[in-house]
């Protein structure tokens, strides 16, 4: 059975991740001097934090290999500031949400979630978690349906650095991060390089030492160990981050959820939570 943390984790994710596939972020990001796909991934996601060197990205986007991140961080301060660039963020999503759901975006259940999730990031810990701190720093957005974005985008942050510490914790770095997780079937094989960029020396060092530690058999496929491994990252992970929810009582959670699934229907999938849907489409389309 999920825990509360996953279910509104879920349900929150939904929301932010529009962010990442709107055509009018990339364009508000490209007109405020951004170039590219992850210089936009990246600059957005931290620019809250100020012009931040790129070891301190490094530290935190570790999943991502460095060499990825090299080629948007630190040059993404030379094309804009981070000031503009959370704006052009602001602009992108209130286009692309406005798009997507249409008459919802004055509705009085996403005015109602809004509220609620406000009353859930004033109640958020940030300890450790520098991302969430850093959205958490920004004021709140007048409309409803960024005041919702937003609220969603720090608690989604909040939970990522939760996971970071989690894995941390379990002794992994980015590349076998990523390796185990496509080993116990949490995501596809595609993420290793595709996504988060490691070479095939990486993936072969990660792959070895996941060998020594027991984590992977002889043929690279999970153990036990590993299964154990990866739930025990996923419980840690939610333990971490459930106070909030926990505080918020099951029954306004229940509120939020049934008001964000409703919302979340006009939405695309999510590439984290839907991926084997996406997958199965996008070979059946093939």
């Amino acid at each position: 059975m999920s825990s509360i943390a996953r279910q509104m984790w879920e349900a929150t994710e939904r929301y932010h991740q529009l962010c990442y596939w709107a055509p009018e972020v990339r364009e508000e990001g490209s007109r405020a001097g951004l170039k590219g796909f992850w210089m936009n991934y990246f600059a957005t996601r931290v620019a809250p934090l100020g012009p931040v060197n790129l070891k301190a990205v490094e530290s935190l986007f570790f999943y991502y290999a460095p060499q990825r991140i090299e080629r948007a961080i630190p040059d993404a301060w030379s094309y804009a500031t981070p000031e503009a660039i959370i704006e052009a963020r602001y602009r992108g999503m209130d286009q692309a949400l406005k798009r997507e759901l249409g008459p919802l975006v004055e509705s009085e259940e996403l005015l109602r979630a809004a509220e609620i999730i406000k009353s859930v990031v004033q109640n958020v810990d940030g300890t450790g978690r520098t991302l969430f701190t850093g959205w958490n720093s920004l004021p709140w957005p007048n409309e409803p349906h960024l005041a919702l974005w937003h609220g969603c985008t720090a608690l989604r942050e909040h939970r990522s650095g939760c996971h970071l510490m989690a894995l941390a914790v379990n002794g992994l770095d980015g590349p076998q991060s990523v390796i185990t997780q496509v080993a116990v079937d949490e995501a596809p094989s595609e993420w290793i390089q595709h996504e988060a960029g490691w070479s095939d020396d990486d993936v072969a060092t990660a792959t070895a030492k996941l060998r020594d530690k027991g984590w992977l058999d002889d043929q690279g496929r999970a153990t036990e160990i590993c299964y154990q491994g990866r739930r025990q990252i996923e419980e840690l992970t939610d333990q971490m981050n459930e106070q909030h929810w926990v505080q918020l009582g099951t029954e306004t959670c229940d509120e939020l959820s049934s008001l964000l699934n409703m919302i979340n229907k006009e939405l695309p999938k999510d590439d984290q939570i839907d991926w084997r849907e996406i997958y199965e489409s996008n070979e059946t389309q093939n």
